[in-house]
């Protein structure tokens, strides 16, 4: 039986990288030696390490290192808590990037072998740049505009809507609350939003699904920025956020006038009503959530910043009793996590031999043929 010497920092360091307490994990029948490990009293066979390495969601090569790594975000890192900057990501967190960086360089060849060109929106506006004029060109590209918003019958329905315009337009967009397709491992919408990956072929947005479907729209419109801009970078914004970062201040100010025009909210904001019957008439009337009305009724001048605070604080709680987690129809679901765009052409190609099953699994997440070609199926790839 094969022992393996390993440093008892970098046992520490796995436990605290993955969130999880010594004492937890030694519960685990194939742990139950973990503090002997640590102390150095005994040894974990190899079969016993790489477990621990699947428990912690640790590189099993990491354990053989002379110290702890120093990780950090592959993009750039725009997330602030006190307008400090956050460190030490979590695994769930850089796996997700990871994953995301493998699709968009699958589809970046994808695109390059069909002969696509470079799309005109990626880079095409500055910090220089007015936002509202930015804002503007984003709703008339996708389509994303007041008239067909209004006609909608929920904001979740127009939700909806936004994701499929800005996939159709070129963008994928990917909305998933798990790493992968590992119902096990949810994401924590406090340590992060969304994040843009920006490129003239593949441009993709992913956003947190386990945030509120209130600010998974806010998430959508200011990642867009971030592609309009031409700048890969992570965020944690929310309409309320207030961020010290030049960049995201300027894609909230770009989010915010994409899903409510300040010149068309004073044109329909009627005085006289309560905040609460205020804020919700706005809301049906722009397809957005509340918490954007009430930024966007605080921009107006309409709304002080304490009353802002109060106000939001108050309709986050009550949106969040609300939400409902609910894991749908898996082939309705997937599509959605990966983005229809993304799906699509890595089903064409796979389907034509460009592209082996077993890549596209491991890129869609799934293990089956049959899941393969159902999906296929629904999404009119298959027939």
């Amino acid at each position: 039986m094969i022992r393996v010497d390993v440093k008892s920092d970098l046992l520490l360091w796995a436990c605290e990288r993955a969130g999880q307490s010594i004492d937890l994990l030694a519960q685990k029948q194939s742990f139950r030696k973990l503090p002997d490990w640590v102390s150095g009293e005994e040894r974990p066979t190899f079969k016993q390490l790489e477990k621990f390495a699947q428990a912690t969601y640790t590189p099993f090569g990491y354990f053989f290192l002379p110290k702890p790594p120093e990780e950090s975000v592959p993009i750039s890192d725009l997330r602030t808590v006190g307008n400090q900057y956050i460190g030490h990501p979590s695994p769930d967190l850089l796996d997700t990037v990871y994953i995301c960086q493998q699709r968009q360089e699958w589809y970046r060849d994808f695109a390059r072998s069909m002969g696509e060109k470079s799309l005109p929106f990626v880079g095409s506006a500055s910090l220089k740049s007015g936002a509202a004029e930015v804002a503007r060109n984003i709703g008339k590209s996708l389509g994303f505009n007041l008239e067909e918003r209004h006609g909608m019958p929920t904001w979740t329905e127009a939700l909806r809507r936004f994701i499929q315009q800005a996939d159709s337009f070129g963008i994928m967009v990917m909305v998933s609350g798990i790493v992968g397709s590992n119902t096990r491992r949810s994401l924590d919408p406090q340590e992060f939003r969304g994040f843009a990956l920006t490129d003239p072929l593949a441009p993709l947005v992913f956003i947190n699904g386990k945030d509120t479907k209130a600010a998974q729209m806010f998430t959508l419109a200011h990642e867009l920025a971030h592609i309009w801009l031409g700048e890969t970078a992570l965020s944690d914004v929310g309409p309320l956020t207030m961020p010290s970062d030049k960049t995201e201040v300027w894609c909230n100010q770009v989010a915010a006038e994409l899903l409510v025009p300040l010149a068309a909210l004073l044109e329909v904001h009627e005085s006289g009503s309560s905040l609460r019957d205020e804020s919700d008439r706005l809301a049906r009337w722009f397809k957005v959530s509340t918490l954007v009305i009430l930024r966007r009724l605080h921009d107006a001048g309409k709304l002080t910043r304490d009353e802002l605070w109060n106000a939001y604080n108050e309709e986050l709680d009550r949106l969040r009793k609300m939400s409902k987690g609910s894991g749908g129809n898996f082939y309705l679901t997937l599509p959605v996590r990966v983005s229809k765009r993304f799906a699509r052409a890595l089903l064409i190609s796979t389907l034509e031999g460009q592209t082996l099953h077993r890549d596209a699994f491991r890129l869609l997440g799934i293990r089956k043929h049959a899941t393969f070609h159902e999906l296929g199926y629904k999404l009119g790839v298959v027939f």
